[in-house]
């Protein structure tokens, strides 16, 4: 591993990490879809967490 990022130079490591209009997605539209993974990810955990209450009360 240390030997392959010493191969790259900091230019070939910094040409790589720059956002490509044509071919990456949009830091806009990456943002949103996290949210919207951590939104579905609290409404399991909060309904698994009902779920388990309600057991507990039943």
């Amino acid at each position: 591993m240390a030997e392959a990022h010493k191969r790259l130079s900091h230019t070939t490591l910094k040409r790589r990490q720059r956002f490509h209009p044509k071919r990456d997605v949009r830091p806009a539209v990456l943002a949103k879809a996290d949210r919207l993974v951590i939104r579905v990810a609290a409404v399991i955990g909060v309904s698994f967490l009902a779920v388990i209450i309600l057991q507990a009360v039943l």
